[in-house]
């Protein structure tokens, strides 16, 4: 009998030992889900098997890739990034799957009107804005642009459009409602069109984001300049669209806004905010898709923090996936996505980051790469 006590005992150990040795990945491994929680851009129309996208998804396994047609580090010019021609955008993504195994996302902002990545000097379609698709208030006008879109995106390798956006309109934001990329005011009115898009892309085998939670048409700033603070001008009914919209199974990615709002929490803004990512979209809004941050290098957040904290406060906001496109006024860093590699795996080491959290975003990034038409 205690002979078999005692090996029951050493057995308890060994599973115990065997249990905690899997819950702690390598080096390696933990490079990689740190890696994977990576949206970035990088220079060129076309790519090799030495230039920083073969380096940003090859050898270091970045989650996901972030294109712009023009190069606002550089000449600023149509055509100076990332998009020139249809031909040679649907080669350099068929060859960036090949780096990422057939399982990368390929992001880009084609909104329509102003936002639009794909302009007709490229050879693709002129897209009505969102303000003026609101403005014809037609079903059947909303899913035309939205099948023409979606058919344009899918054709050129693209499998993730950073649209819709469903903020509200205020015609006082600059970044938004002064743009026209706004359907409406009324929250029932973008939730329909949004919807539809949503729909013509998921037809096509795009996915849709969601932006820019928790709402930032309110804004009478530019989180592009610096931090916004939308406390007096926001309201709940901004949450609306994006609940009604998770409810319909249409929200495959959410993305942050870089706004500070104190009704939902009193000391940082939604990107770096637990309460508002964890608290509202999480648990009151009940979304488990993944969270994307918008770009980390705005204004709005390095002005205020250093990249590493924001770094570490969002991912444990909540965010699953940190975006840098490498693109913005602080200018072209090629080891940039290596470093914030280096940084999330420290912060891991250091306890600032726990292992429970890389997992719970590789779980989701996973689950919504699972999507992805193959």
């Amino acid at each position: 009998m205690k002979r078999t006590l005692l090996w029951l005992m050493v057995a308890c150990l060994v599973a115990g030992s065997v249990s905690a040795a899997q819950r702690q990945p390598s080096d390696a491994e933990l490079r990689r889900m740190a890696a994977q929680m990576l949206m970035v851009g990088f220079r060129g129309d076309s790519v090799s098997d030495t230039c920083d996208a073969a380096r940003y998804v090859r050898d270091l396994g970045v989650g996901a890739i972030i294109l712009f047609d023009v190069d606002l580090t550089g000449k600023a010019t149509i055509g100076s990034r990332n998009v020139t021609s249809r031909e040679r955008l649907a080669r350099m993504t068929s060859r960036l799957q090949q780096w990422g195994g057939g399982r990368l996302i390929i992001a880009l902002d084609q909104e329509g009107g102003r936002v639009q990545r794909l302009k007709p000097q490229y050879g693709y379609s002129a897209l009505p804005s969102a303000a003026r698709i609101g403005l014809m208030a037609r079903a059947d006008s909303t899913r035309h642009y939205a099948r023409l879109m979606a058919r344009e995106l899918a054709a050129s390798g693209v499998n993730v459009n950073l649209a819709p956006d469903v903020d509200l309109l205020d015609p006082a934001c600059p970044a938004l409602g002064q743009l026209d990329r706004c359907y409406s005011s009324r929250p029932s009115v973008v939730a329909w069109h949004a919807g539809m898009v949503a729909e013509e892309l998921h037809r096509q085998g795009v996915l849709c984001t969601l932006k820019h939670f928790p709402g930032h048409g309110s804004a009478h700033g530019d989180s592009h300049q610096g931090l916004v603070d939308v406390t007096a001008t926001w309201q709940p009914t901004e949450l609306r669209p994006f609940g009604q919209l998770i409810e319909q199974g249409q929200a495959d990615l959410i993305m942050t806004a870089h706004i500070f709002n104190r009704q939902l929490d009193p000391d940082y803004p939604a990107t770096l905010s637990h309460k508002m990512l964890t608290g509202v979209l999480r648990q009151q809004l009940h979304y488990d898709g993944v969270i994307l941050s918008d770009d980390l290098y705005m204004q709005g957040i390095i002005s205020n923090y250093s990249i590493e904290t924001a770094l570490v406060m969002a991912i444990n906001a909540g965010c699953d996936m940190v975006c840098v496109g490498n693109n913005i006024s602080t200018g072209f860093e090629a080891d940039r996505p290596f470093r914030l590699v280096d940084m999330i795996v420290q912060a891991v080491k250091d306890g600032r980051i726990a292992l429970s959290r890389i997992q719970e975003a590789n779980r989701h990034i996973n689950k919504l790469k699972n999507k992805l038409k193959q």
